[in-house]
């Protein structure tokens, strides 16, 4: 009975919610995009970029958004879950830590990437320290996978939940990177610990 009552306050909150009739309205996949949106009108993540990697990109609507910024050059979405492919872009359906994907992703672009993006979090269970510390691992993989990847001057983004982990991924992105900023767009629900991380200008 109490699931049923979760899910139904579930619908009624989509149902409610302006970014998800947007997404709807505009054929983008989810709400999330308008994050990514946010944090592109503001920080101009996409400008001089060719290559995007879009990290946990399931079901695809930062992709989406990327490829209404990137004509012309590629993009790439892996994710572990399934999903439909998004136009003008690559898909990989696995863990973008295995060397195996890493390599492929690496192979599919010949070059160093531009732009790495990852809206990625873990399913959450309540609790917020938890939910914080595994989701900031996430992070600091796709920052791993960024530092190792991404062209002189590349750009990271990436979500955080803030928490223990926090004051550890800033500190890091701020020796890997020389601009690096925190950013809670309107599109995140206020209930929401998440935050983006936004990194310019590799080292």
């Amino acid at each position: 009975m109490k699931k049923n009552k979760i899910s139904k306050n579930w619908i009624n909150r989509q149902k409610r919610d302006i970014y998800v009739r947007q997404s709807k309205i505009e054929g983008f996949k989810s709400r999330a995009v308008y994050k990514l949106k946010e944090i592109d009108e503001k920080f101009k993540i996409f400008k001089g970029t060719n290559s995007v990697v879009d990290l946990g990109a399931a079901p695809g609507s930062w992709s989406q958004y990327a490829a209404t910024k990137i004509k012309s050059e590629k993009i790439l979405s892996i994710d572990l879950l399934k999903f439909e492919k998004i136009k003008n872009s690559y898909q990989i359906i696995g863990d973008f830590t295995d060397e195996t994907h890493k390599n492929e992703i690496k192979k599919y672009f010949g070059k160093k990437i531009d732009l790495i993006i990852s809206d990625m979090a873990v399913n959450t269970i309540g609790n917020k320290d938890v939910d914080s510390i595994v989701t900031g691992e996430l992070c600091l993989e796709g920052m791993n996978f960024a530092l190792e990847a991404l062209r002189e001057n590349g750009k990271f983004v990436s979500k955080i939940f803030m928490g223990s982990s926090f004051n550890e991924i800033v500190l890091k992105a701020k020796k890997a990177f020389k601009d690096v900023r925190v950013f809670k767009p309107s599109a995140s629900r206020k209930n929401s610990k998440e935050t983006f991380i936004i990194c310019k200008f590799l080292r």
